[in-house]
């Protein structure tokens, strides 16, 4: 079974409706490589309508629509944040709009949209073509399934072929084929400028369950990347164990410079989860979640013989949960990105959807300790120290029992909180398995989770202040900007709350089709992807 939710089409040309200005970048997914998404923005909008569409054609009839600047084509299934650098927009999708003359929208593949900034017209498309394997390591119609880094003239991004890309973010459009890559099999304006490819499952031996998803990040000259080593098609088996899961690259060359398999023989599932980069305790630290539910940090420099230097792993469940098939057990992977705040990490755990609401854990983390810095340590019945397992971490009938670790590097810790003091957590009590980053600003903490629930927590101390019921199940991070939290489900509602301690719900717009990832906000417009459509949203637009 998919991964990722079932398909239905919207379509409709992109429509300039208001000339933008130029405005500061958000290059990357959480506009830094701390992730976390809390911009510096301009008066942005708490209400707007975007139009009507033919319910047989998807056409987009934009007159009807209020405070939209424009909106533009995607794919059928968009599931990455809207990137803004250098005058345009970079979107990740499939092919459902067929851009691209060569690949009518029937052929799929996965697909990188460049859109213009002012206008929302299209630009040039990267064209990944699905892996002959099939499902088990590519599942159809998914596309592209992260967000894309943009540096200057340079944009990255891993591919569903599990493939790291660099492009020229000018494409054709400039009249020059850039860079050692030189066999594209179309020069034409409306495809895309290979710089070079690195493909992880050739290099690296590498082979992700059902999709490849990482949205890199950089540290300097490198590139970190996750690299979706998972397990086989029967969900247990995997494949390839000892093939790295973090890795870092040549930003420039695409050359490999060191690499990771911690996880191991441990991996429960998919590792899809991205990278997050900040210099912690004054030292470089590249922080990876891991498919086996723990967080890895590593020595964000260039590596002798390959080999990354890991700093400190914390293990994000509880050591009595136990893993079990089809997302009955309480034991969770990380799909989730960390986020850094302050000197502070920040991390949830989590499943894909489909394995249900489930128990999620939420960590905030001092980055400064060393070694095993989990908030419990398992130790045999002579008190020795027992390697982590993959589907349960003790065994309690062997004699072996968690203590508490004095190394610890838990802040704070949030399963939920029992509000009316019953001595149980209630459904919105509880914090729910999330795919979803955190984000954080004025001392507020706010994230979504599977249940539909919106968690609003002091970042400082993990109290709560409020949480708030959207009804459907929340995949990508919320955006907190100029004081206001923005934040979408599946449904396809984006909710709008002031940032505050006490709850106050200021809007909640139904974008008209799925929102699986995060809201961007670059100056007055707010960018906001819906699994088919791109919106820029300003109060300008009228």
């Amino acid at each position: 079974m998919t991964k990722f939710a079932l398909t239905f089409l919207i379509l409709g040309a992109a429509v300039p409706v208001f000339a933008q200005q130029p405005a500061p970048d958000s290059s990357q997914w959480g506009g830094s490589p701390a992730r976390n998404n809390a911009p510096v923005a301009g008066a942005l909008p708490a209400e707007w309508d975007v139009g009507q569409f033919e319910l047989r054609t998807g056409r987009w009839h934009g007159e009807t629509a209020k405070n939209i600047r424009w909106a533009a084509k995607l794919g059928t299934e968009s599931y990455g944040s809207p990137v803004i650098a250098g005058g345009k927009v970079f979107c990740a999708t499939n092919n459902g709009a067929g851009y691209v003359a060569r690949y009518p929208a029937d052929v799929d593949l996965g697909c990188l949209l460049a859109f213009d900034l002012a206008s929302g017209a299209f630009l040039w498309q990267h064209s990944a073509e699905k892996l002959k394997s099939g499902r088990d390591i590519d599942w159809p119609d998914q596309g592209i399934c992260c967000s894309p880094l943009v540096e200057g003239r340079r944009v990255w991004i891993v591919t569903n072929r599990a493939e790291v890309v660099c492009l020229d973010t000018e494409g054709f459009h400039d009249g020059e084929n850039d860079g050692p890559y030189q066999s594209e099999p179309s020069q034409d304006k409306a495809e895309s400028d290979i710089i070079w490819i690195y493909d992880m499952m050739k290099e690296l031996g590498t082979v992700q369950h059902n999709m490849a998803c990482s949205s890199v990040t950089a540290a300097g000259d490198l590139l970190l990347v996750g690299t979706s080593n998972g397990v086989a098609a029967d969900d247990e088996t995997i494949p390839a164990p000892k093939a790295p899961s973090f890795i870092a690259l040549d930003k420039q060359t695409g050359q490999l410079i060191w690499s990771d398999a911690s996880p191991g023989e441990n991996i429960l599932d998919g590792q899809w989860a991205s990278p997050a980069f900040a210099v912690l305790g004054g030292v470089p630290q590249a922080i990876f979640p891991g498919g086996d539910g723990w967080l890895y940090s590593f020595r964000a420099e260039r590596a002798a013989g390959k080999r990354a230097e890991l700093l400190w792993k914390f293990d994000c469940n509880p050591k009595a949960t136990v893993w079990e098939g089809g997302g009955f057990g309480d034991r969770n992977t990380i799909i989730a990105t960390p986020v850094i705040h302050e000197g502070r990490v920040y991390i949830a755990t989590g499943q894909d959807p489909e394995a249900g609401e489930g128990q999620g854990d939420l960590w905030c983390i001092d980055p400064t300790g060393r070694g095993d810095v989990s908030s419990e340590l398992v130790v045999d019945a002579q008190g020795k120290p027992v390697p982590p397992r993959r589907y349960r971490a003790v065994d309690a009938d062997a004699g072996e029992k968690v203590v508490r670790n004095e190394s610890s590097a838990a802040v704070w810790h949030y399963r939920g909180h029992d509000a009316n003091g019953d001595g149980k957590l209630q459904f919105e009590e509880t914090m729910h398995r999330s795919l979803a980053m955190v984000a954080i600003a004025g001392g507020l903490l706010v994230i979504g989770d599977h249940a539909g629930l919106v968690h609003c927590l002091d970042a400082e101390t993990g109290k709560v202040h409020w949480t708030y019921d959207m009804l459907a199940t929340i995949w990508g991070g919320p955006l907190l900007a100029d004081g206001k939290i923005y934040i979408g489900d599946e449904d396809g509602d984006l909710a709008v709350f002031e940032l505050a301690e006490q709850m106050n719900l200021l809007a909640e717009i139904n974008m008209g089709d799925s929102v699986y990832g995060s809201p961007t906000a670059v100056g007055n417009t707010l960018y906001v992807n819906t699994r088919s459509r791109l919106f820029a949203i300003s109060e300008e637009a009228d």
